[in-house]
């Protein structure tokens, strides 16, 4: 004969399998109800689910209720099942009628009477995430053999409810993912730490002909690119964001720019463990060829202007000092031939700076001489040097501070032209009676940190950001521009990057600024 029990267990079985075997919630919320009564054998049931926003109950499902019955609220603490969710224990009332925790708003809408209830919380961590109820015992009344039933089965609903819902939420947040995957203009490819793609959105498609080469991981994805720096590099390296430049020559020339993200997530012991990488692609082929271009302009303009310049300021100068050796001369000939020689040396210092601007731009790793060498020795030599050639200019002082051992393997006439051109700049830059230039060497995080500050008018921080563009200057009325092309600071750039490196400013108004080449050691 088989026992109350076995039969409470066997339906318990089965209601476990078929909620675990729903993921939609209408649907898992709907068979919660169907089952709900068949557990303990009632005539029908209720389910309220808890609103986290107004911590009030209501019907997310309610199956043979009116409309106007479906739209109400409980408060916690209201009613049975409101003091059911704000105590989170269940409650056996055999004898509504004469319960006062018992509302009667249902029945008086619905024309339902309620005789006894069996309420039971669904929880989730400790916390009612709603209330589901057996309403009138077909036969007799409620026990606590009922009540244990109905309490495995409401736990069982609230895993099921929960479950759902995180399923509803990940496949929410891939759908947010795939629409922004497919609407923004870059590649995007996720992959995971290995390199395998998860994901790619149409750009990234067109761009690596996915159609014609099917390829599933991200160094089949670039097979055809020659990249800078390499892919393995980039796999192997330790920081969040890493930029690489993809270039291909053929069926025609096509430049991408990278940027790989490292994406992360945490382990038991809350450490940040990598899962993946997400790429970003975008097209700069246009921004390459026009780059490549202006190059070739400003190279060709200043071969050009070279020789007549040589000329004119051969001749500027013989006229110079002819007329400053000849006697009677009008004053005006002396004044005139002093200004020609002085401005054809400004052009000419101009032409000549556009020159290294062309070559060192076209710079890269493999073409330079690097050698190691001490820190402070380089910057001893550097400040004599420019003591030298800046020694027309009055009240400046040029000191070093490299209180520690730096040790720095560069080109090492490449990093002294850079680091000239940060002295020259914190001098013409400083309208200040006194000019104070500093050169200090560190070392810090596998990068020796080569400085150059000085006690200027500072540089707005809105402007930190542009100064090391090509062409760029910060407003002559901020700082008594002088001439140039403002291509000093690019130049610096471009230095830091062909040694793996970078730079940066800090800077506070009227109080100076400082200029940071980083080279890995």
């Amino acid at each position: 004969m088989i026992t109350q029990s076995q039969e409470s267990l066997e339906m318990l079985v089965m209601v476990s399998r078929l909620l675990s075997s729903k993921l939609d919630i209408s649907e898992l919320l709907t068979t919660i109800m169907r089952l709900a009564s068949r557990v303990v054998g009632a005539e029908r049931a209720s389910l309220y689910l808890l609103d986290e926003k107004t911590q009030e109950l209501y019907f997310d499902v309610a199956l043979g209720l009116p409309e106007d019955v479906q739209k109400m609220r409980f408060r916690l603490g209201e009613g049975v099942a409101g003091t059911c969710a704000k105590e989170g224990k269940s409650t056996i009332i055999n004898d509504v009628a004469s319960d006062p925790r018992h509302s009667k708003k249902a029945d008086n809408k619905s024309g339902f009477v309620t005789r006894s209830l069996l309420t039971c919380p669904m929880i989730i961590k400790g916390k009612a995430i709603g209330v589901v109820q057996a309403i009138n015992k077909a036969d007799g009344d409620f026990t606590d053999t009922d009540k244990n039933s109905f309490e495995a089965f409401a736990s069982q609903a609230a895993i099921a409810i929960e479950n759902s819902r995180l399923f509803s939420s990940v496949k929410e947040e891939k759908r947010k993912m795939e629409i922004v995957f497919k609407r923004i203009k870059e590649g995007a490819i996720l992959t995971d730490v290995n390199g395998e793609i998860i994901i790619l959105n149409s750009s990234a498609k067109t761009y690596l002909e996915h159609d014609k080469y099917k390829f599933t991981n991200i160094a089949k994805a670039f097979q055809d690119f020659e990249a800078k720096p390499a892919l393995d590099q980039v796999l192997a390296a330790d920081a969040p964001v890493s930029r690489l430049e993809l270039y291909r020559e053929k069926p025609k020339r096509f430049f991408l720019d990278a940027s790989a993200i490292k994406l992360f997530k945490e382990d038991k012991e809350g450490n940040q463990v990598a899962e993946g990488r997400l790429w970003i692609l975008s097209d700069v082929t246009a921004q390459r060829l026009e780059e490549r271009m202006a190059r070739n302009f400003l190279s060709l303009i200043s071969h050009k202007f070279k020789t007549p310049l040589a000329c004119i300021n051969g001749y500027a100068q013989i006229l110079k000092d002819e007329a400053a050796a000849a006697q009677g001369l009008p004053e005006v000939i002396g004044k005139s031939s002093e200004t020609i020689y002085g401005q054809g040396q400004k052009l000419n210092a101009l032409v000549e700076s556009l020159l290294d601007f062309v070559t060192i731009d076209n710079l890269d790793s493999p073409s330079l001489e690097k050698i190691e060498f001490d820190a402070a020795d380089f910057l001893g030599e550097l400040a004599e040097d420019m003591k030298e050639r800046l020694k027309a200019v009055e009240g400046l002082s040029i000191k070093i501070a490299a209180p520690e051992p730096v040790r720095i393997k560069a080109d090492r006439k490449l990093l002294a032209g850079a680091m000239r051109s940060l002295i020259d700049n914190a001098v013409k830059f400083n309208p200040g009676r006194d000019k104070l230039v500093i050169l200090s060497a560190q070392s810090r995080d596998n990068h020796a940190l080569l400085s150059v500050g000085d006690n200027g008018p500072g540089i707005p921080g809105e402007e930190l950001d542009n100064i090391f563009h090509k062409f760029y200057q910060v407003e002559a009325a901020f700082t008594g521009q002088v001439e140039g092309w403002g291509l000093g600071l690019s130049l610096v750039k471009k230095v830091a990057e062909v040694h793996g490196g970078k730079v940066f400013a800090k800077s506070q108004l009227q109080k100076g600024s400082a200029f940071t080449l980083a080279l890995p050691n």
